[in-house]
């Protein structure tokens, strides 16, 4: 290995302070918040967001952070036009209204150093709930691609739909949507 590539990952693993807390900003690029809902009994739907943007900071050491997300309602993509245009009205997401999904954690959980959940309150079409996000997948580390010092994280949660008013055709379209969230943020 390159002895300047070998310097610049071991001075990349040394920036994760064990005490202070890490600012992150979330990397659009690799962010993709995606949902899964029973479409008539007949099928699984699955869709997601193209556009989301956000900050994070974590503190593994003292088990705290928040994360701070955004996320544009209108980059729905289903590879459908028709239906992306159908989710973006009045009976689904209303984005005229509410461009905005967003999420802002209350607080995290760590195992070890290892983030393993956040709660937190979902905005969805105007109604604020609370939510947990359990999270299967964490990893800090250094992107041999950009050098830089980068965490990326899978998320799910479940939600009723109902709960945000966002009941259209329900029960017959299912109420509830598994949420997943595929996310990596670059560090400060």
């Amino acid at each position: 290995m390159h002895p300047k590539l070998l310097a610049s990952i071991f001075a990349g693993a040394l920036s994760f302070s064990a005490t202070a807390a890490d600012n992150y900003t979330v990397d659009p690029r690799h962010t993709f918040p995606s949902f899964e809902i029973d479409h008539l009994g007949f099928s699984i739907q699955r869709g997601r967001f193209n556009q989301t943007e956000g900050k994070i900071t974590l503190a593994p050491a003292s088990a705290s952070g928040s994360i701070d997300i955004a996320i544009d309602a209108a980059s729905i993509s289903t590879g459908l036009a028709d239906l992306e245009k159908h989710l973006r009205g009045e009976d689904f997401l209303d984005v005229a209204r509410f461009p905005k999904i967003l999420f802002k954690s209350k607080q995290l959980t760590f195992d070890k150093e290892k983030l393993v959940g956040a709660d937190g309150d979902l905005t969805l079409h105007g109604v604020t709930q609370p939510v947990h996000l359990t999270v299967d997948r964490f990893h800090c580390g250094v992107n041999l691609i950009s050098m830089k010092n980068v965490c990326g994280a899978n998320a799910t949660t479940t939600i009723k739909r109902s709960d945000f008013g966002v009941d259209k055709y329900a029960p017959a379209l299912a109420d509830e949507v598994k949420v997943s969230i595929q996310i990596e943020a670059i560090k400060d």
